[in-house]
């Protein structure tokens, strides 16, 4: 059983927090309603919520206290840049399938790392990208750029000459720090486009759903139950006359608020669970749970996938956010992962979804050191198994589970959305006047 600690220093409070970070959203609200006080001060803080631009200039000069904590490991881009995640995934599969079975390796085994629809990275491999779309002609690919997010800079292609059109275009040059041109294109990812993605009402949709990595070495994992599914607001077309139009092919919120048609009350989101209990109606249980167990096995063969070149740092923690897309066939893909997955909200249920989701994260952060078992970092106490909406799937290996003959992902499982203190647009939620008299 799980004690408080009793901290001799603070003789059984809780420690004051202090905490730095530059966002005004939802992080910012849940660590003021835990009773953290924010700081200015460039050194004097427990917590930092920082942004990755931050880090890269700094993290290398930073002294930490051991009690000091920050949201992203150094190298987090081997993982979350485009182009990077791509050719650890490659480089995975391969290794894989070069060792000895005995030791976990071979053909089918690395078969298991095939999770991203066939990529190339541009300008570097245009020639074999060249090659591969006259052997597939007709075939439809996407272009993202390897160090955007919200859909900035996407784009479908279904002809060669718009691969050189892109290399010429000056609104797609690589820029400097000074924000002016640099020599040759922006560095873009091509990948073949899905086009066959399972469709709700006609229209497509992709799924968004969050592991916690707490350590590298052991690699620790943590997955949490809730995930939504983000929808189109058009329904889904491969018409050639259709491929420019991102409300279609592009599921981001940032794009699909923007779309005519959007209802900004309503959002485009729909909770994993309705998504689970409505592919079970469709294809039965053992299809569905089947699907769930691949989707929770991706996301941590993309974690393993680059476990060993990771800069581990007992000081660090990282929220990942995946995007997952499902095809007809019930095969997940990932299309990329997130190092600042988006927690700022766009109706009151999407803020509760996402401030429930952060109070998880900082209770296995545990920074008011409230339990005797760790977090599940380097240091020697093992991991609470289930914090919040969070399950602690993977510690140097697949966590098992107990009493359970069939094993069954708990991503999608039944988990409360509890009404947050305050109410979407940062204002509290007015305290219920008592009545017991």
């Amino acid at each position: 059983m799980l004690q408080r600690r009793n901290d001799s220093n603070t003789q059984g409070e809780e420690r004051q927090i202090r905490f730095r970070t530059s966002l005004r959203n939802t992080v910012c609200d849940v660590m003021r309603d835990r009773g953290w006080k924010e700081t200015e001060s460039e050194t004097e803080w427990d917590f930092f919520w920082c942004d990755i631009h931050w880090l890269h200039e700094f993290y290398d000069g930073l002294y930490l206290r051991e009690d000091q904590r920050i949201n992203h490991f150094k190298n987090h881009y081997e993982l979350t840049r485009k182009d990077l995640l791509v050719k650890n995934m490659k480089r995975m599969m391969k290794e894989t399938a070069k060792a000895p079975a005995r030791t976990g390796g071979g053909k089918d085994v690395a078969a298991r790392y095939d999770l991203i629809s066939k990529s190339f990275v541009l300008p570097q491999e245009h020639a074999l990208f060249q090659e591969e779309f006259k052997r597939n002609a007709g075939t439809v690919w996407i272009m993202k750029p390897v160090g955007k997010a919200q859909g900035r800079g996407i784009f479908l292609i279904n002809k060669i000459s718009q691969v050189n059109g892109w290399r010429k275009d000056p609104r797609l040059m690589a820029r400097g720090e000074n924000g002016e041109p640099a020599e040759g294109p922006e560095a873009y990812i091509v990948q073949r486009y899905i086009d066959r993605p399972y469709l709700i009402g006609g229209k497509k949709f992709d799924i968004r759903s969050y592991a916690l990595v707490t350590s590298w070495n052991p690699l620790t994992v943590y997955i949490h139950r809730h995930a939504f599914c983000r929808f189109s607001n058009t329904p889904f077309s491969m018409d050639a006359k259709d491929i420019s139009n991102m409300y279609i092919h592009a599921t981001n919120v940032a794009i699909q608020k923007t779309a005519p048609n959007y209802d900004g009350s309503k959002g485009c989101k729909w909770l994993i669970r309705n998504l689970k209990l409505y592919l079970a109606s469709k294809h039965g249980d053992d299809a569905v749970r089947t699907l769930f167990n691949e989707i929770e096995e991706l996301m941590i063969r993309a974690l393993v996938s680059v476990q060993k070149i990771m800069i581990n740092d007992k000081h660090c923690f990282e929220l990942y956010g995946y995007d997952i897309l499902i095809d007809q066939d019930l095969r997940p893909w990932l299309l990329e992962i997130n190092a600042s997955p988006s927690l700022s909200a766009e109706t009151q249920w999407d803020y509760d979804l996402k401030y429930g989701l952060l109070n998880d994260v900082f209770d296995v952060v545990d920074m008011e050191r409230r339990f005797t078992s760790g977090p599940g970092g380097s240091g020697g106490d093992p991991p609470r198994m289930r914090v919040g909406g969070f399950d602690c799937v993977y510690r140097d290996g697949p966590v098992p589970h107990t009493n359970a003959s069939v094993y069954e992902s708990y991503l999608g499982a039944y988990h409360p959305i509890k009404p947050s203190p305050r109410k979407f647009g940062r204002k509290k939620r007015p305290v219920p006047p008592d009545t017991t008299v």
